[in-house]
C-alpha cells in the first residue's frame, strides 16, 4: 500500500523543524546582501541530493539504502555507512544539546538543562521504539494538527516587515558565490541534509512514490526564505545580524491580542519542538537500524535505550553554546560526505542493480 501522504508529512515536519533555529544565522552571516542567491543555491543543491537519492533507490526498490551498499560485500558496506553512523551520533548529540539550550533561553528559564535533555531524549526514545509504522502515523497527525497554525504563524510574521530593507538585491560576494565555502555557509547546510537520508532506510516498511516527495521539496523553498527575510526586513541586516535566533526575536515582536497564547513565539516553539521530537526519533531509529544490521545479535529496544543514555551522558559534558557551535563545524566533514558520496554511490549501486535484473529476470 503506497504510503506516500505520510512520507510527504513527516518529510516537511523534519526539515521545518531545523530550518528556523541555525539557518537564518548562518545564512544572514555568510553575506550583507543578496541572501536570496546563498538561499537558492543550497536548496538547488538539495533538491539535486534528494534526486539522485530516490532514483537510486527507485532501480533497487524495495531495498533499503543498506541492503543496496550490502550487495557490494560487507566490508565495502562497512566502509560506505560508517561515517554515516557517525553523522547520525554527532547529529543526535548536537540537536538534543542544542535545541535543549534555545528551550531555556526562549521560555524554561528556570528549568535545568539536564532535565529538558532527558524529557527530549525519552520521548524520542519511546516514539521510536513504537516502531517506524507507528511514527510515521504519528507524524501525520502532528502535520494536521500544527501545519495550519504555523502557516498563521508565517502570515503574522509579516507584521512588522519594512520592504525597503529588501535592496539592494545583489552586490559583487552575491554574484561571485564567493560566500559557498564560508564556515558560515557551510553550517547553514545542515539544514538541508539533516533529514533526506530517513528516504533510503523505510521502503521495506513503508513504501512511496519518489515523484511524489520531489514535489513536496519544493514546498520548503517558501519556508526557507521567509525563515531568513522576515527577520531581514524587520530588523535589517546590521541589527538581524546581531541575534543568536534572528527569526525567533522577529516573530516576538508581533502583537497579537486574539490569540490563545500570550506570545506567538510560545506557540511557534511548541509547534517546532514537536517536529524536532520526530526527528530525533526517526534518526534514534535509523542509528539502530545500522547497529542491528551491522550486529544481528543485538536487541533493538536494548540498543536504542544504550544508545539514550549515552547521548544523553555526552551531552551533559558539553558545558556551553560556544562547544555546540564547535561540534557543529565539526560535523561539516560527515555533512559533505552525506551530501555527496552517498546519493552518488546509491545511483550508481541502483542502475546496477537494475541491469543485474533486467539481465536475470
Amino acid at each position: 500500500m503506497d504510503k506516500s501522504l505520510q512520507v510527504m508529512a513527516m518529510y516537511l515536519l523534519t526539515h521545518i523543524g531545523l530550518i528556523f533555529f541555525l539557518y537564518p544565522t548562518d545564512i544572514i552571516g555568510s553575506l550583507s546582501v543578496g541572501h536570496w542567491s546563498a538561499i537558492l543555491l543550497g536548496f538547488a543543491c538539495h533538491i539535486a541530493v534528494i534526486g539522485l537519492f530516490t532514483k537510486g533507490l527507485s532501480y533497487a526498490a524495495p531495498k533499503s539504502v543498506i541492503d543496496i551498499f550490502l550487495e557490494t560485500g560487507k566490508m565495502a558496506a562497512v566502509l560506505l555507512l560508517l561515517p554515516v553512523l557517525l553523522y547520525f551520533l554527532m547529529i543526535l548529540i548536537i540537536t538534543v544539546r542544542a535545541y535543549s539550550e534555545i528551550i531555556t533561553l526562549v521560555f524554561l528559564a528556570n528549568m535545568p538543562l539536564w532535565a529538558i535533555m532527558a524529557l527530549l531524549l525519552a520521548v524520542s526514545t519511546y516514539i521510536s521504539a513504537l516502531g517506524i509504522e507507528s511514527m510515521f502515523r504519528t507524524g501525520l497527525l502532528v502535520a494536521v494538527l500544527f501545519l495550519p497554525f504555523l502557516f498563521l504563524v508565517f502570515c503574522l510574521s509579516f507584521q512588522n516587515v519594512d520592504w525597503r530593507y529588501i535592496f539592494p538585491l545583489m552586490d559583487e560576494q552575491a554574484a561571485s558565490f564567493s560566500y559557498v565555502f564560508s564556515r558560515s555557509y557551510l553550517l547553514s547546510m545542515f539544514a538541508f541534509t539533516g533529514g533526506f537520508m530517513f528516504l533510503g532506510f523505510i521502503p521495506p516498511y513503508v513504501p512511496y512514490n519518489w515523484r511524489k516527495v520531489m514535489w513536496t521539496a519544493s514546498l520548503l523553498l517558501p519556508v526557507f526564505l521567509i525563515s531568513t527575510y522576515v527577520p531581514l526586513l524587520t530588523f535589517g541586516q546590521n541589527t538581524a545580524s546581531q541575534f543568536q535566533f534572528p527569526f525567533i526575536m522577529a516573530i516576538d515582536t508581533v502583537n497579537v491580542t486574539w490569540l490563545m497564547f500570550d506570545r506567538v513565539t510560545m506557540f511557534f516553539m511548541i509547534s517546532l519542538i514537536c517536529f524536532v521530537v520526530l526527528f530525533l526519533s526517526l534518526i534514534i531509529w535509523k542509528t539502530t537500524e545500522l547497529i542491528r544490521r551491522g550486529i544481528p545479535s543485538v536487541h533493538p529496544i536494548r540498543a536504542k535505550l544504550v544508545l539514550a543514555v549515552a547521548i544523553f551522558v555526552v551531552c551533559l559534558y558539553i558545558p556551553d553554546w560556544k562547544h555546540v557551535e564547535e561540534l557543529l563545524w565539526w560535523n561539516t566533514f560527515p555533512r559533505l560526505y552525506v551530501m555527496t558520496v552517498i546519493p552518488i554511490a546509491t545511483l550508481v549501486l541502483g542502475i546496477r542493480h537494475h541491469r543485474k535484473g533486467v539481465a536475470c529476470p
